[in-house]
């Protein structure tokens, strides 16, 4: 009888590790924010980090880059959260999007795509003149665009259904950035816009299997944002506690 070996980084483990990375950064910003975190019974406002906090961890947007040159803050913004709600929302989306995306494009192009589509997000909100911003739903917006074109791309039955449910996504997002306060509207656009561009330009397992490239390019990514990520955490923990 022949035995295989069961990998290491399966889909489960490595969605895990993003959501993780998310909490613990999360948890940082509060346990750094100290008194000066926001504690209201409010859902939109509970649990919410100092401002100061949040920009020296990476937050995004005109105020980081255009005082301080923070043009990494591209990546780690998509890594912080402003707050309970916020972050326990975007957790959930990616519970949901995520596993289709890695069973569509494999768990290379899906963290390629996340990752360059919360940098495209970030950047247009850069210049929108968004002030400061933070947030996973960038990245999220680009994994629900690269859904929305494997869907259309695909056809067929399920084709159509995963076009369908992205679709429905999309209207979702559309409605909430009108009716809710606080959303970020250039960041989803971006993001959104960039998933639908790096799932034609990337392709999907049906098209093609991952390759080198691609595992190389998510092990970059992962690289430079676990350094940016536990930079700002240490440089954090002196600026506060020296």
């Amino acid at each position: 009888m022949t035995h295989y070996k069961k990998p290491f980084l399966t889909p489960a483990i490595f969605l895990k590790a993003i959501i993780y990375t998310n909490v613990f950064m999360f948890i940082i910003s509060l346990i750094y924010s100290g008194k000066n975190m926001i504690l209201t019974l409010n859902p939109f406002y509970a649990l919410t980090p100092s401002m100061d906090v949040l920009n020296f961890l990476g937050a995004s947007g005109r105020l980081p880059i255009i005082k301080f040159q923070a043009w990494w803050s591209l990546i780690t913004a998509n890594w912080l959260h402003g707050g309970l709600l916020h972050i326990l929302f975007n957790m959930m989306a990616l519970k949901t999007i995520a596993p289709l995306v890695m069973k569509e494009f494999g768990l290379s192009r899906m963290f390629s795509i996340y990752t360059l589509a919360g940098i495209a997000g970030f950047l247009l909100s850069y210049f929108g003149n968004v002030y400061l911003t933070i947030g996973a739903s960038s990245g999220l917006c680009g994994l629900i665009g690269a859904a929305l074109f494997f869907g259309k791309s695909r056809g067929g039955q399920w084709g159509r259904l995963v076009y369908k449910q992205t679709s429905g996504w999309v209207v979702t997002l559309v409605l909430i950035g009108f009716l809710m306060p606080n959303i970020n509207n250039w960041s989803h656009a971006g993001g959104l816009l960039a998933g639908i561009f790096l799932g034609w330009i990337l392709g999907y397992n049906e098209k093609r299997t991952e390759n080198i490239f691609d595992r190389s390019l998510a092990v970059f990514f992962v690289g430079i944002t676990l350094w940016l990520l536990a930079k700002s955490v240490i440089q954090g923990f002196f600026l506060i506690y020296s």
